[in-house]
């Protein structure tokens, strides 16, 4: 019997650190035996250069704009770092076209040229900030992947954005089995920011996977362009991405979001403190 390859993606608001807690996540799942691979979803091509200790990963759409629809596999994906394979889709031409176009002509030429091999266990898509943009929903919406994870804060915006990526999850659960698997927290450190996030988590009906505490080291180790589990692995921040990996490896409670309205989301924001946050911005 073939065992199953599970295919993730992890979405976010833009900068919350979805790239760097995938890339230690995948880490984590890599040093324990698993075969993975990562699949960049963003235009800015850096959701493996941890992995890649920095190196420049060409990227697919620059690779067919160079050299045609000619092109192996070699041509696009890389091993790194505990032979996680790498790949990035990369986006248009500055000012041309949409970026989530990357998204769409990269899965079908990884799935031609057969990246998908029996036997690896996980498929990560790291895809860039909200889901309005079709091409960005394309791992959910083709049912590429099956298991969501959102990457949050304490800070509003952060999740006002979770909160739109829930809506489009459960748009697309009706057409197929995509199910959120739950709320990963990046801190910021803001008042009350782990009751907040488990208050979230509970209003959209899932649950807050783990907490990722704020740490100087995850900025020490992007510097010397490694993971925090290469950079430092005994630091207690690799036990954090080892645990979050754990809970992911273990976790089956997938659901169908239930997103708030942004009344419900502001009274939320409101009784956890988040004020001045409302000051600044209108929902």
């Amino acid at each position: 019997m073939a065992k199953e390859l599970r295919q993730i993606a992890i979405y976010g608001k833009g900068g919350i650190g979805k790239s760097t807690t995938t890339q230690n996540l995948t880490t984590a799942l890599a040093e324990n035996g698993r075969k993975v691979m990562v699949v960049g979803c963003d235009p800015k091509a850096d959701s493996t250069r941890l992995i890649l200790g920095g190196l420049a990963q060409r990227t697919v759409l620059d690779t067919l704009r160079d050299e045609g629809e000619d092109v192996d596999l070699a041509n696009i994906l890389r091993q790194g770092y505990l032979k996680i394979r790498c790949v990035e889709s990369g986006g248009p031409e500055p000012g041309v076209g949409c970026a989530g176009r990357g998204i769409i002509t990269s899965i079908g030429l990884l799935e031609r040229l057969g990246a998908y091999t029996d036997d690896l266990d996980y498929v990560f898509y790291d895809v860039l900030g909200d889901v309005v943009c079709g091409g960005f929903a394309m791992p959910i919406r083709e049912g590429k992947a099956k298991e969501i994870y959102i990457v949050a804060s304490g800070e509003m915006m952060s999740l006002y954005a979770a909160n739109n990526i829930a809506k489009g999850i459960q748009r697309y659960s009706e057409n197929g089995d995509v199910r959120l698997g739950g709320i990963i927290c990046n801190s910021r450190n803001v008042d009350r920011e782990p009751e907040l996030l488990r208050a979230f988590s509970k209003e959209l009906g899932t649950k807050l996977i783990h907490l990722i505490p704020r740490d100087n080291v995850v900025q020490h180790a992007e510097i010397n362009r490694k993971t925090v589990i290469e950079y430092q692995s005994q630091s207690k921040q690799s036990k954090e991405y080892r645990a979050l990996a754990k809970k992911i490896e273990q976790n089956r409670k997938f659901v169908v979001p239930k997103p708030m309205t942004s009344d419900r989301l502001e009274e939320i924001l409101l009784e956890f403190g988040q004020i001045d946050e409302l000051e600044n911005y209108a929902i």
